[in-house]
């Protein structure tokens, strides 16, 4: 477990420390800590980048595997301990990817049969929002994708509507920026966390077109384009 002392020191020094996650872990949006970012499972690691001002007890971080910030309370530094190496991106080729995404697939599945309801920021199951299922997906089996849903798209090779393969996200949102992301299953439809106002509050399986339920049907409304898993971040 770590002290403030220890990691104020850390900060002075020209190299930046990382560290462990000892216990799943919240990072909020704002110093205020309000609002929930995204979720940090335990054995993932971070930087601490500030140290909190004006006797503000927050803390600003950066989680190491896909560079998302956020604040946490100095109270959840007994969460995290030294690292003893730093994180280091593992490259694999595309014929990997394509073998594993039947596992990507097959966790998504097993997520939906188990109770839950959308949370937004939420990676550490039961409960997800969007792109924090994607991308937990992904992670469970070594493939490492951007946080938030809009990343994922601009990360991501694009792919003509037509070339859809399952394992391949699909994108949703307004014209001028992507707010949703599902995972494609073939034939026409797509898993995905969907939220409580506009979709399921939770996860649940859509069709891709107009021929659906409501819920189907606007979110296929707001369709913007779909993407392949070409690389892993950090290495592309």
């Amino acid at each position: 477990m770590l002290s403030l002392a220890q990691v104020q020191a850390q900060l002075s020094s020209s190299t930046p420390a990382q560290y462990r996650c000892l216990e799943n872990l919240n990072l909020y949006d704002g110093p205020t800590l309000e609002r929930l970012a995204t979720q940090a499972v335990a054995g993932r690691q971070l930087r601490i980048v500030a140290q909190p001002e004006d006797g503000n007890p927050v803390l600003t971080v950066e989680l190491c595997e896909d560079d998302y910030p956020g604040w946490i309370a100095v109270e959840d530094l007994d969460l995290l301990e030294a690292a003893e190496a730093s994180y280091q991106a593992i490259a694999l080729p595309f014929e990997e990817i394509q073998r594993r995404l039947p596992q990507v697939i097959a966790f998504t599945q097993v997520a939906m049969t188990q109770p839950n309801h959308y949370l937004w920021g939420g990676t550490v199951g039961p409960n997800y929002d969007c792109s924090g299922l994607m991308q937990t997906a992904f992670a469970s089996v070594g493939i490492w994708l951007p946080r938030d849903a809009y990343q994922q798209e601009a990360f991501l090779q694009a792919i003509a509507f037509e070339d859809l393969q399952p394992g391949d996200l699909v994108f949703f949102g307004r014209p001028d920026r992507c707010t949703h992301v599902g995972l494609y299953l073939g034939d026409g439809r797509y898993i995905h966390s969907s939220g409580k106002d506009q979709g399921r509050n939770g996860i649940g399986v859509d069709v891709l077109s107009e021929s659906g339920d409501t819920v189907s049907q606007a979110y296929f409304r707001q369709y913007r384009g779909a993407g392949r898993v070409v690389a892993c971040y950090g290495c592309a």
